[in-house]
Parts: C-alpha cells; structure tokens; sequence
C-alpha cells in the first residue's frame, strides 16, 4: 500500500473542494479540511503535515509567510475555480509550489501529489544474500525499541528498509519521515522538537514537534550526517534521557518513538574530523543494517528491472515489453552509481522510447541524454587477463581494490563489500598506496 500522505486543504466549504479532497484520498492522502489559513495553521501546529492545497482567493503570500515565520516546511500547491493567470502566478510568485485548476480531475490531483511527495518505494524485489542478512538484521531488531542506522549509496533502498523494520515491529504509530539535509538547523530542530509560543520571533503558537507527534511509532531522520552541531547535541540527550523539551519551553516531553537513522557517508570519518558527535553515533550506531548496492546485488538487478519494466508500462499506458538479452547483459555491466533510484528512472525512459517488441541497449539512456551502449563503448574494459600476465600479486590487487574503488566512487564501504573485506583492511590498504604516492579515489 501507498505511503499515507497528510494533506490541509484550505478553502471555503464547497462541492469543488469536497471533490478534491475525495480525490486526494483516493491517491493516498489523508486529507483535513480547514476553512481558512489560520484553522490550517492550527492543524500543522497540532500534527503537522506533508502538503497543502490552498485556495487561490485565500491570502496565500500571508499564509506562506505565516508558515516560513513560524518553521513549517511543506509543499503548498494553490487551487481555484476559473482563476485567471494573473491570480494563478501571483501564488506561484507567493511561494505556492504549483497551481491545479478546479472542478479537479482525478490525473492532475494525483500528479500534484507525486511531483512534490517521495511515495513509498515498491515493494523489495530482489533474494541476494547480502540483501537477505540485511533484511534479516533488520526484522530480527524490530520489535525491540533499539535505534538503528541503515547505511548506503543514494538511491540503495534505505528508506525501504527502514519501513521494513517499522512494519515489522507491530507499533501502531506511523514512521514519520524528516530530511536533514538541505534545512536550516533552526527550522529543523522546530521540525523535530517543536517549540513554544514566543521561542523565536515569528512562533505565534505552540507547535508539536515530529519527536512528540510520532509518540509510540517510529522517526526516520534521513542523511542525520547533516544535522547541524546544536541539533547533534539535542538529540543525543534525548536519546539519553529518553525525554526532551519543546525550543523555548521547560515542560518535560517523553521521547516514546523508536529513531531510525540513514547516512550515505562514513560517519566515523566525520566523527575524526569533528563534525559528528561520537556519543550520538554511539546511541544511533547500536545496531547497524548496511543496505548492499545494487551492482552488488547479482541477479536482483534483472528481476528489479523487469518489475519497473511491466510497472511503468502499465501506469504510463503503453505495451508492456520485455528486454532483449543484449539490453539484459547491458544492465548488468552498468556500475549504476544511483543504485535502484537510477536504475527505475533509466527504465522508465526505456519504457517511454522503445518502439520495437522489446526493449534494446540504444533505449537505455540516462537522465543527461548520454546511452549506456555508448558509455559501454567508451569504457575500456577494465582489468583485462592478458594485462596481467608477467606482474606481481600484489600489483594485481593493487589495481583490483583501486579499480573497484573508482567503479564505487570513492566509497569504501561498497568497494570493501563488492570484494569480500573488511572496511578496515580496506582503509590500510588505501593509506599504504597514498603514503607511496599512488593517487586514490577521494571518498564521497
């Protein structure tokens, strides 16, 4: 089942907008209806929210306003009934995401809600072993209340496994979803903890924090790398104490909800260098669940492949159409550095371009326009048998573990899994070549 969406939608009562709100909820949203921006100002203060549909005859520069003062980061699509352009783009230059015309159409509410919320990804495809001790780590922890940190490449499937450790757990609660990356500390810690009437200039109301609201369900903080020092320090003495306070406020909170973590980097390394709290890894480090990427995953890359394949094809309204066994190995020799992210993106355009019974190499195109077939062409083939005839093992494994490395680009968690050793003999490894002067792949 889809991610349930909560959706505001603001506005008049009226026929129109109980019909959008009919349609939200058929597309997956949760909907409140609020009737005018002050009750929906209430509502995100109360619970939070994930968008708002907002009428465009409503003051939507004072309401976006409103939520910038007071910490709220949410997606705000305008609507209205024959508005005229001008009204149209005046909420768009208000800061309104996007504008969707009323009466609604069933399409249009529901590309308006993919276009601004990431839905929950398909269900896992795919039996690797190392993706089956990942899975299994993760179900075995999840009844338990202990935090986890699911490392990975962009685009591996974290978020995927944190919601299998959520499902799993049998909490009632939803997993609420916060993204560290890319928000100002200050609006973030607001996001998290809430704060008071009058913490800061602009908190007209008090607000519920993500950490309060989740009460027993579970907090997803995705890239917590990113988190600034002050929220770093917040968050580890809630995870200490197991309580915490609103931003300007003194009542004791219960910190009740179970914390998942993910991190596209190596902490460890930002805890060397001082930008990461060591007792917060500490805390959020108990258990570990290393999701694998997806040029590790052998034969899953097929079978992931084929589902976007009849998926898309279905949802787009076109043929369906298998690969053809060129296109297939293509596949696989691809490093697909955005892992499952790329790979169903890539299909997808496969999906929209092919014009034959199967889908061929010359439809596997990336986002930028350039095909795989002419990056296959340009690679040099990487480590070929008769280059290394006459050399030493120890130079032959030098080019394996730095040939892998670049494929992985720079990450060494990945190149270490792809060659069955361990991080740590992977990073010896790495500084014998720096300290002979050999150039290594810089870490992402």
């Amino acid at each position: 089942m889809p991610q349930s969406i909560r959706m505001i939608l603001v506005g008049a009562p009226g026929g129109e907008f109980r019909r959008a709100a009919e349609l939200a909820r058929d597309a997956g949203a949760a909907v409140a209806m609020a009737d005018t921006p002050a009750q929906a100002l209430d509502l995100l203060r109360a619970g939070g929210g994930d968008m708002v549909m907002i009428d465009v005859d409503t003051d939507i520069a004072g309401f976006m306003a409103s939520i910038r003062a007071e910490r709220f980061t949410l997606p705000v699509l305008a609507c209205g009934i024959q508005a005229s352009a001008e009204r149209a783009v005046a909420a768009i230059r208000a800061g309104a995401r996007d504008y969707v015309p009323l009466p609604p159409q069933r399409e249009l509410i529901a590309a308006a809600i993919a276009s601004v919320i990431e839905r929950k990804a398909p269900v896992r495809i795919g039996d690797h072993p190392a993706l089956a001790r990942a899975v299994s780590l993760a179900t075995a922890v999840a009844p338990t209340a202990a935090p986890v940190l699911v490392t990975g490449e962009k685009g591996s499937g974290k978020e995927v496994l944190a919601r299998t450790i959520h499902e799993a757990s049998g909490r009632p609660n939803p997993m609420y979803v916060v993204e560290c990356a890319g928000v100002a500390p200050d609006v973030l810690e607001s996001e998290l903890f809430g704060h008071e009437a009058g913490a800061f200039p602009g908190a007209v109301a008090r607000r519920i924090g993500r950490l309060e609201k989740a009460a027993g369900g579970t907090i997803f903080l995705r890239e917590v790398g990113s988190l600034a020092p002050a929220t770093q320090a917040r968050l580890a003495e809630a995870l200490q104490e197991q309580r915490f306070t609103r931003i300007g406020g003194s009542e004791i909170v219960p910190f009740q909800a179970r914390l998942i973590a993910s991190t596209g980097t190596e902490l460890e390394a930002a805890v060397n260098a001082g930008s990461f709290r060591a007792d917060l890894l500490v805390r959020l480090g108990l258990v570990r669940v290393e999701v694998p990427p997806l040029r590790a995953r052998g034969g899953d890359l097929v079978q992931l492949a084929q589902h976007f394949a009849e998926r898309l094809a279905e949802s787009d309204g076109v043929p369906a159409r298998p690969f053809s066994e060129a296109a297939l190995v293509l596949l696989s020799r691809y490093a697909w550095p955005g892992n499952i992210r790329e790979l169903e993106d890539c299909t997808h355009r496969a999906v929209l371009l092919a014009q034959g019974p199967a889908i061929e190499p010359h439809d596997l195109v990336r986002s930028d326009g350039t095909r795989l077939l002419d990056l296959e062409l340009a690679e040099p083939g990487g480590l070929q048998i008769e280059s290394l005839v006459g050399r030493t093992v120890e130079e032959v494994e030098r080019e394996l573990i730095l040939h892998t490395l670049t494929r992985c680009h720079g990450n060494r968690t990945s190149a270490s899994n792809i060659l069955g050793i361990s991080v740590r003999t992977m990073r010896n490894k790495l500084r014998t070549f720096i300290e002979a002067g050999i150039a290594v792949a810089p870490a992402p």
